[in-house]
């Protein structure tokens, strides 16, 4: 990756789904999470405002990095340079698929 790398998140939060840019995406040192840092938003000196794009600014004020459950990630793209964040309704039509990344204790695998 080099200095000028763009990062696309998607992800659900709380029935919404968030689009924020980043210049950092990784692993991290949390299980299944994924870290986000370097948190990219659209000049405040712009005439038009997006709403939904100060709403996350705002939400995002002085977070350094953060850190998404993966079952949370809808996508991941590199693209070629930042976009405007927002925040859409979630689609209703689309289910999650239930998943469980570690067993409970006294489980046996099948």
């Amino acid at each position: 990756m080099t200095d000028n790398t763009v990062f696309r998140i998607a992800f659900m939060n709380q029935g919404k789904v968030y689009e924020i840019y980043a210049k950092g995406v990784s692993q991290g040192g949390l299980f299944g999470f994924i870290e986000v840092e370097e948190l990219i938003f659209g000049e405040r000196s712009k005439l038009v405002i997006d709403s939904s794009e100060e709403t996350l600014k705002s939400e995002f004020e002085g977070v350094q990095r953060t850190y998404i459950p993966l079952h949370s990630i809808l996508r991941i793209d590199e693209v070629e340079k930042a976009g405007h964040g927002r925040i859409t309704s979630g689609d209703d039509t689309v289910s999650h698929f239930p998943v469980t990344l570690v067993q409970p204790p006294g489980t046996k695998k099948s």
